[in-house]
């Protein structure tokens, strides 16, 4: 029997996956615990519909994610720090760098932000920004002493 997945059952599939099962283990087990439903014509068509516009959600997100990465890459943010003399209070974590990138109107989670080591002195230093699942952009941070 064609049944369409309802949750994610670890030996047949993902939720929403098209799938082959035995007919007393769909009728018996997955259909009256709500798991699965039959996969009849109405049930494949709405099926088919529903992973097209899936696949263009997922395509829309991928194109934005590389708008973002090229405008990291070509950017260079400045960060604050308050100095004693010479040296710096503290360090800049990725909590700085997010706050940073929102007042030039880009939102980031502190998350994808990804430090190698924590950034404990003045200048430039690059920084690693996760913008999709195996895309990333390198970001220029400039940590400055703050005047005020």
């Amino acid at each position: 029997m064609k049944i369409i997945l309802l949750e994610d059952i670890k030996s047949i599939g993902k939720k929403g996956d098209l799938a082959e099962v035995n007919d007393g283990y769909a009728r018996n087990y997955l259909i009256p615990k709500k798991l699965a439903m039959k996969a009849d014509k109405s049930a494949i068509n709405e099926y088919k519909h529903r992973k097209e516009k899936e696949e263009r959600e997922l395509q829309a997100e991928k194109e934005k994610a590389l708008k973002l990465k090229d405008t990291l890459t070509n950017k260079a943010i400045e960060v604050k720090v308050k100095c004693g003399e010479g040296k710096m209070y503290g360090r800049v974590t990725s909590q700085d760098i997010a706050d940073a990138l929102l007042k030039e109107g880009i939102e980031i989670d502190k998350r994808k932000i990804i430090l190698s080591q924590p950034i404990k002195e003045l200048g430039e230093h690059i920084v690693e920004v996760k913008v999709y699942k195996e895309t990333s952009a390198k970001l220029k941070i400039n940590v400055v002493k703050d005047e005020g």
